[in-house]
């Protein structure tokens, strides 16, 4: 069986166990609050437990694709030990997150944002944890094992479109929050039916679509040009932790489509600043490569 057939049928069994482990994930939760044991649990619906059940099936699985393509090492999938992996990842952290810190100060100017009048802490500390610990999981996925997978039998510009339209899809894998009032065994099957709804508005996306494939795109080429992780999971972590941030503390006052999305990762404005992100990031590797040199 070739790489590619091989990661088909890894992406079928993530999401199959997915399905299979989100209710009793959702189970465990509801009975550990309900008896005070981390009872912030409670507030989490159904959608976000599929979420954490297709990351903990992904992990899974991975052992067997490992041992299917028998990997050696990190070489065998194009990457290299970085002497400057903390550089790397502040650095990403800063040109993600600068240019869309600059464009929320200028919406929220402009009052097609408005600033809550409670700061949900809780929020933003989980907010803050899916900014360390999504990167790392996602980009080791991505970026890491399937782009290097790919390529191995592919010209770098295919295997980075092809990682760049499958990061961007499994973003759509996300029902309406709500889908499953209450749980049962198939749930999960409901959850990956019903996150094709979103579907319904073509422009939207399209809009979302694009942007995700683009950040894709740039993930891949810093993990390309660096033979690294570290600079695609800072990278990866500050849209993350600047949006999601931008997303708690402050509500849509003004409709702007085509410009701007329900999130700053949505429209044609998150597609310039993602632009700016890459450029900075090209003028910064050229600057340090220049350094190590």
């Amino acid at each position: 069986m070739k790489d590619a057939a091989k990661l088909i049928v890894y992406f079928l069994a993530v999401v199959l166990g997915g399905v299979i482990l989100a209710p009793i994930l959702y189970w465990i939760a509801r009975v550990a609050a309900s008896h005070g044991l981390l009872p912030f649990l409670a507030r989490f619906g159904f959608e976000s437990f599929f979420h954490r059940a297709l990351l903990i099936s992904a992990l899974i699985f991975l052992w067997p694709l490992l041992h299917s393509l028998r990997l050696r090492s990190f070489r065998d999938l194009e990457l290299e030990r970085n002497p400057h992996s903390f550089r790397d990842v502040v650095v990403g952290l800063l040109l993600a997150g600068m240019p869309l810190g600059c464009a929320a100060v200028i919406l929220v100017s402009g009052k097609i944002f408005l600033l809550k009048t409670a700061i949900p802490w809780t929020s933003l500390w989980g907010i803050t944890a899916a900014a360390a610990v999504v990167p790392l999981i996602e980009e080791s996925l991505f970026r890491g094992l399937i782009l290097g997978i790919l390529l191995r039998g592919m010209r770098p510009v295919a295997a980075m479109f092809i990682t760049s339209g499958f990061f961007a899809l499994v973003h759509f894998l996300k029902a309406p929050e709500r889908t499953n009032s209450v749980v049962t065994w198939y749930s999960g099957f409901k959850s990956v039916a019903r996150s094709f709804v979103q579907f319904s508005d073509p422009i939207m996306v399209l809009a979302a679509f694009i942007t995700l494939l683009l950040i894709g795109w740039i993930l891949a080429d810093a993990r390309l040009r660096t033979r690294s992780l570290s600079l695609p999971i800072g990278l990866h972590g500050g849209w993350i932790l600047v949006a999601g941030v931008f997303g708690k503390m402050t509500k849509r006052q003004t409709e702007i489509l085509p410009w701007l999305g329900p999130t700053l990762l949505i429209g044609l404005i998150p597609l310039l600043l993602a632009f700016c992100t890459w450029a900075l990031m090209l003028v910064w590797l050229r600057y340090a490569y220049r350094e190590n040199a």
